[in-house]
């Protein structure tokens, strides 16, 4: 039997975050991870000497990027040039970046690059949250008047949600997280484990205790407050908080009589967004110049993300492809498609490859910000006292790493401003205040 304050589900983003932030707080704080290494789906996998993420990773401007800088992270790595190819009708045009691109391309007539300035104009400086409630198809149709500026932003806007429709993504979140992309990309040394490996420095310096390679079979919360954490070795641990930094499928799962709370309404809306992901490490590339491409009328992307961080150990060039992935999906049809994207960049790819990695199908985020949506779900579980959820699914506009941090701190605000009403109705009880 083991007694702490609080208990974080999950050793992910959102559960090292809150784990952080908790033990700031002076609360005594363990993660528990039911996998033998940190970091979900942060992790990175060394192969022949490359760093390989579980799909293309990006650092934007946005509440991940401010709060690991808060925290005093030191992420190394660079931003990459914002020189892009759009891939149309299987030929790579140069897609408009800066001012040079926009007025050189082919892709766009005299009045379409008129208005696609104007409208990434207006965008730098909106308020996104108006558009909230309407979806990307919506504002799409309902701002832009040229048919290849409309394809162009549902390009960047699919990019920037990884869901590969325009009618369920609201427009909102969409738009803040095109912002951010805008204001410049950080690709990290060593891939995103880096990023791991320091939260979990940060944490344990604060006392953060881990338990690894140990799984959750429930949580007990008998009158409906969290008493105690039960693991499946046994392990039983009380406490007055826990926070699911899980699937949403699994915090349903870990709850006593979940349907009668908000968690059996967050699971049921919840839908997954998944992406077939290629990576390759190449001895040289055969067109230099051709590193970053969207797919205008594919739902691809590409990235070399070598040309701004240290991914090889040997100098290879690591690149990494997207396949955005609706409802049906064919491992075979994706990896084919990926591979013709490289085709077309980098011509004779096959001979200068070292080593690959492909994930046909890959959990990007558990839920997001969508038109079917009822409600945000937490931080708190309303039902249960001191049950909360963190993770990229609990989403109040920000998007996969974003929504995974301002979560996790969600959660351990409202923990303890509960808190302080407690005290206050406390003092106000015994007549101090």
């Amino acid at each position: 039997m083991q007694k702490v304050d609080v208990v974080v589900v999950g050793g992910g983003i959102a559960g090292l975050t809150a784990a952080i932030y908790a033990a700031k707080a002076g609360k005594q704080t363990v993660v528990i991870e039911k996998q033998n290494r940190l970091g979900g789906r942060a992790v990175s996998n060394k192969k022949k000497g490359a760093y390989f993420n579980l799909g293309a990773h990006a650092l934007y401007q946005g509440d991940a990027y401010a709060t690991f800088r808060e925290l005093g992270l030191t992420l190394q790595g660079k931003q990459p040039s914002a020189f892009a190819y759009g891939i149309w009708k299987g030929k790579l045009s140069t897609l408009p970046s800066d001012m040079k691109s926009l007025f050189t391309t082919p892709l766009l007539s005299w009045k379409g690059k008129m208005e696609f300035a104007s409208c990434l104009m207006k965008l730098s400086k909106a308020d996104t949250r108006q558009f909230d409630r309407i979806s990307v198809r919506e504002w799409v149709e309902g701002n832009l008047r040229d048919p290849m500026v409309r394809h162009i932003f549902y390009s960047l806007l699919r990019t920037a949600s990884f869901v590969v429709g325009p009618d369920l993504p609201a427009a909102g979140p969409a738009l803040r997280q095109l912002q951010n992309a805008l204001k410049g990309a950080l690709y990290l040394d060593r891939g995103w484990g880096e990023l791991i490996e320091e939260l979990h420095k940060k944490a344990s310096g604060l006392g953060v205790r881990f338990l690894t390679n140990t799984k959750v079979s429930s949580i007990d919360i008998r009158g409906g407050i969290v008493r105690q954490v039960l693991c499946e070795d046994g392990a039983q641990i009380d406490t007055h908080y826990v926070i699911l930094a899980t699937a949403p499928s699994i915090a349903h799962k870990l709850v006593p009589f979940a349907e009668k709370t908000a968690l059996h309404t967050w699971k049921e809306q919840a839908i997954e967004v998944t992406a077939a992901c290629l990576d390759v490490a190449l001895k040289r590339l055969s067109k230099p110049k051709q590193q970053f491409a969207y797919g205008i009328d594919q739902t691809v992307f590409l990235t070399n993300q070598s040309r701004a961080a240290h991914l090889s150990d040997d100098g290879a060039q690591v690149i990494s492809l997207i396949k955005y992935q609706g409802k049906d999906t064919d491992p075979d049809k994706d990896l084919q498609e990926l591979e013709g994207v490289l085709d077309l960049m980098q011509p004779g790819w096959r001979e200068e490859l070292t080593v690959k990695q492909y994930l046909p199908k890959i959990t990007v985020c558990h839920d997001f910000m969508h038109m079917k949506r009822l409600e945000n779900p937490g931080p708190a579980v309303p039902e249960i006292q001191g049950l909360y959820v963190a993770g990229e699914w609990a989403s109040h506009g920000e998007v996969l790493a974003d929504a995974a941090t301002a979560s996790a701190k969600r959660a351990i605000q409202h923990m303890l401003s509960l808190e302080g009403k407690e005290r206050n109705a406390y003092y106000e009880h015994r007549g101090i205040i």
